[in-house]
């Protein structure tokens, strides 16, 4: 599991990204691609991406047993039949997906990632050629500036990474990297396989 990583109320998700669909399409993942949602938790992210995509498939990937539980029954209530849950551990990512794929999305834990860099070069080895490697990481700035329903939230100040720091890490491994914001606390750094 990645340092100080849990899956938050759905209610403050919801707060913080009411369309999460429209975030999705703000990191540049299209209808067509397939898409491992690393992280995926209970699928804040993963159900607008199985609809996103147009029957490609999504691989929601966690630790948390409990979490993809929850997860393949909204999937089952919502009819997404193109939702792979994958219980296990991230850092052994290439032993989990069945196929490389088109977007490796990592939203709100590549802060706690421990040796990130290696966890990029797992992410690259997966992907399609002109695949993308998606961090969508928290903005460094104070967790008091940072509120979602009157209330700090995200991960310690001490783990929040400037946008600097994770475009180096992508840089390591991708020839391209870009930028986007995410608003209002977020950013999103984007490496491309060659």
């Amino acid at each position: 599991m990645f340092q100080n990583t849990r899956q938050p109320d759905w209610d403050w998700w919801e707060a913080l990204w009411p369309e999460p669909k429209a975030v999705l399409k703000t990191v540049g993942i299209e209808s067509g691609q397939s898409v491992a949602d690393v992280g995926s938790g209970n699928g804040y992210f993963t159900l607008p991406l199985a609809e996103l995509v147009d029957g490609e498939p999504v691989y929601a990937i966690d630790i948390n047993d409990e979490l993809l539980g929850e997860l393949a029954e909204a999937a089952a209530e919502r009819q997404c039949q193109n939702i792979n849950c994958i219980h296990g551990d991230a850092r052994n990512l290439p032993e989990l997906l069945p196929e490389p794929v088109d977007t490796v999305l990592v939203a709100n834990t590549f802060h706690g990632v421990e040796k990130q860099v290696e966890f990029a070069r797992q992410a690259h080895e997966l992907l399609r050629p002109d695949g993308q490697f998606v961090v969508v990481n928290w903005h460094d700035m104070p967790k008091s500036e940072t509120t979602v329903a009157n209330e700090p939230r995200g991960p310690p100040e001490s783990l929040r990474m400037a946008v600097e720091e994770t475009r180096d890490v992508l840089r390591k491994v991708f020839g391209s990297v870009e930028q986007r914001d995410v608003p209002p606390y977020h950013y999103a750094v984007i490496g491309t396989r060659s």
